[in-house]
């Protein structure tokens, strides 16, 4: 049983190899990464990244195709059929993008909260209270009656992190929750994420190629080229307003458990570093020179 700040996620190694006909797609090659019980982070990339498959495999919509994923008490790489049903109904919500694929369109924004726990074989009365809680705690009390098109994006999107939450999950995924939202209905979301996490312990994960999230958490994690390639860190005040300044921001780049590291490429340039590079350590500094 994991506890609050202690290591809740864990990838080691990780692989996804999509297959089609004769080609194959590596989209994750060995990525490596790990998340504390109760952290919000965003996990950020280019299209074609890996970002939004190492978001499915901790959803557990897809599978990886080597290594190791642990959340929680679950092994993703070995999970039965029946245990990938209790992962995703009681260990992890999920967030999509597209504001209509969380909400059932003839449901009131109640009715869609309450469904995951109707599932799950919560009692009327239980799920009917939490479910009005939720709405509560996303500032949609007042709209529990209206189905999704009665509401706005926004309000569509605090409602399916309402819905995400109906089970009481220890883990949250959202991928890309502001991208079909204007910026200031985006700030809200965002605000709202951080307020979850820090009143119901949540552990987040938010999925973005917008710069903007990844400056409104306090950890921001880069993959290129289906690995974890560098870690902006962040002092924020939950009080300060998104987007505003951090106390203290640090950026790292990150070495995996072989001892691999992506140095960005405009530092190789300028070094003039090709194929072949020296390494060497003097005075507490290692040192990089072009070995071609």
């Amino acid at each position: 049983m994991t506890t609050p700040g202690s290591s809740y996620i864990e990838c080691s190694g990780l692989f996804k190899i999509y297959k089609a006909a004769d080609l194959e797609v590596v989209a994750l090659r060995g990525l490596e990464l790990t998340v504390k019980k109760g952290e919000i982070i965003a996990i950020v990339g280019a299209s074609g990244s890996g970002k939004s498959t190492l978001l499915n495999i901790l959803a557990g919509y897809d599978a990886p195709s080597a290594g190791t994923v642990r959340v929680g008490d679950y092994d993703l790489l070995q999970m039965t059929n029946r245990e990938v049903v209790q992962y995703r109904r009681h260990e992890v919500g999920f967030i999509w993008q597209e504001t209509s694929r969380n909400l059932f369109p003839y449901l009131t924004a109640l009715e869609n909260v309450e469904l995951p726990m109707v599932i799950a074989g919560a009692p009327g009365p239980e799920r009917r209270q939490r479910a009005q809680e939720l709405l509560d705690v996303v500032g949609l009390a007042d709209r529990a009656g209206h189905k999704p098109a009665q509401l706005s994006g926004g309000e569509q999107q605090r409602v399916a992190i309402a819905v995400g939450l109906s089970n009481q999950p220890p883990l949250l995924l959202a991928d890309e929750p502001t991208g079909e939202l204007d910026d200031e209905t985006g700030d809200e979301v965002l605000e709202l994420l951080n307020r979850v996490n820090v009143d119901l312990g949540a552990t987040i994960i938010i999925v973005t190629h917008d710069p903007a999230i990844a400056t409104s958490v306090g950890r921001a994690i880069t993959i290129r080229d289906g690995k974890t390639s560098t870690e902006t860190t962040r002092e924020i005040s939950f009080e300060r307003k998104l987007g505003g300044d951090a106390t203290e921001t640090e950026e790292f780049l990150l070495i995996d458990s072989a001892g691999s590291v992506q140095i960005p490429r405009e530092i190789l340039d300028e070094l003039k570093i090709g194929r072949r590079v020296r390494v060497d350590m003097k005075d507490g500094k290692v040192t990089l020179e072009s070995g071609d």
